[in-house]
């Protein structure tokens, strides 16, 4: 006799997916960073666009898995969150590489690369909950939470840096205003990260 499981499918490929957008979003904040070390630091867009477009694709076939499959592993709304705070990420990440492309030749002599090197280190982290989804182990999930958390609170205490550097006089005023709105932007991909990262540990919460 056939189980409901044999005839409609387990669901796992929900997992796969969240890892493919995982993915897509880790690899666009590690171009970032690439793009952030280089010293000449030329905007090459391509690979943002690529990692939009992978998140992009993986966010579609979570949406029609989720009409298609009679099974998930966890709650439909639950993969739906997550899926829709993994597209956040690149799309923040694909604005900073935007708007940096046509502002690159007032911004000499600022170093966004140790901020950049904390958004890839918070995708990572991103990249590890959702990996860990598929055992539900909430001490594991308790510790990469608490690591995203670090991160975050870190960026939060370079952002206070940073501000004092905007009203220290030593900027003109166009500078002023794209070191603030840069940062801005890039603090913003963090709290992304963050965003799925609590979604990612409340689902081991509730399933645990």
């Amino acid at each position: 006799m056939f189980s409901l499981q044999t005839i409609f499918g387990s669901g796992q490929q929900f997992y796969g997916l969240l890892d493919e957008a995982a993915a897509a979003a880790h690899d666009s904040a590690k171009a970032l960073h690439v793009m952030m070390k280089a010293t000449d630091r030329q905007p090459a867009l391509d690979e943002f666009k690529l990692a939009r477009t992978r998140e992009r694709a993986a966010s579609e076939k979570i949406g029609k898995a989720l009409v298609d499959s009679f099974i998930t592993p966890i709650e439909r709304e639950d993969i739906e969150a997550l899926g829709s705070a993994l597209y956040k990420i690149p799309k923040q990440i694909e604005k900073f590489a935007d708007r940096y492309s046509l502002a690159v030749k007032h911004l000499d002599g600022i170093d966004f690369a140790p901020r950049a090197a904390m958004l890839e280190q918070a995708s990572g982290v991103v990249v590890e909950m959702v990996r860990e989804l598929r055992h539900l182990n909430i001490d594991r999930m308790t510790a990469l939470n608490e690591k995203l958390r670090a991160l975050e609170n870190e960026a939060d205490r370079l952002m206070l840096e940073l501000y004092r550097d905007i009203y220290s006089g030593k900027l003109d005023s166009l500078q002023m205003f794209l070191l603030k709105e840069f940062f801005e932007i890039l603090e913003k991909a963090i709290d992304r990260c963050r965003e799925a990262g609590v979604v990612a540990y409340q689902i081991v919460l509730k399933n645990s």
